[in-house]
């Protein structure tokens, strides 16, 4: 029997990473594509809670809504499967990196989180440094090799994976890395401006700066290599849990 595939991302149905990935996928698997209908870029885990969602078919596998991944993951599970859970869950491919303590931010990596709350083996996938009109076949054709894998991992739902695939230079995606989460440092900036009614609005932007850790999926992408990190929605720090339970504060 062929997998059930739900796809989504932040970047829009009509983005060339999941169309890539959706055209790659359903060779070998039975694919639907649940995804925003504009760009939900940096929208994090958030679900829409205040205003009605609105869902349009664009055909039997492709659904558009105006609501943001997270709302994707749960329409599509509740909605299109019917309470029977797709058997895995693949965000992206995003058109640019989700590194380090940006996962924070990060809409794609937000819906592979809310596939792993529901139970379903999930992955986030991220093309760094990505450049508009850049192929996203190759990339595509290593994700479908990692599902066609993932097995062979030994992973449970509580688990997914954070991919960042180097920027597309015409050759076959071959190497790869088990890593971790980086680190990077904004330098922030907040730009003031005044509309013509001259009222006051606020650009935030900034340019980020990664620490070259080794192990990193910073410094395995910045070699021109996939980085995979296996990622775990848990903030328990055990180590301070545990010596503050052996502590006789009181307070």
């Amino acid at each position: 029997m062929k997998r059930r595939i739900l796809l989504t991302n932040d970047d829009g149905y009509f983005s060339d990473g999941i169309t890539a990935l959706y055209d790659e996928l359903r060779k070998k698997a039975e694919v639907y594509v649940v995804a925003p209908d504009r760009e939900q870029s940096a929208s994090s885990h958030s679900l829409t809670l205040n205003r009605p969602l609105r869902v349009h078919k664009l055909d039997k596998y492709c659904y558009a809504t105006d609501g943001t991944p997270t709302d994707c993951v749960m329409l599509a599970v509740h909605l299109l499967f019917e309470h029977q859970l797709p058997d895995m869950i693949i965000s992206g491919i995003n058109h640019g990196a989700n590194m380090g303590d940006d996962v924070t931010y990060s809409g794609t990596v937000a819906a592979a989180i809310e596939g792993s709350i529901m139970g379903v083996p999930s992955i986030a996938v991220s093309m760094a440094n990505y450049e508009p009109r850049t192929p996203m076949t190759r990339a595509a054709r290593f994700v479908a090799k990692l599902v066609a894998s993932l097995d062979k991992l030994g992973l449970n739902s509580s688990t997914f994976l954070n991919v960042n695939l180097p920027l597309d230079i015409g050759q076959a995606y071959r190497s790869f890395e088990f890593t971790t989460l980086g680190s990077r440092r904004y330098k922030d900036i907040v730009i003031r401006k005044t509309d013509p009614r001259g009222k006051p609005y606020y650009w935030i932007g900034g340019r980020p700066q990664w620490k070259m850790t080794r192990g990193s999926d910073f410094e395995a992408v910045s070699r021109g290599v996939v980085s995979i990190t296996p990622t775990r929605l848990n903030f328990t720090d055990s180590d301070v849990l545990a010596r503050l339970m052996d502590s006789r504060i009181k307070l």
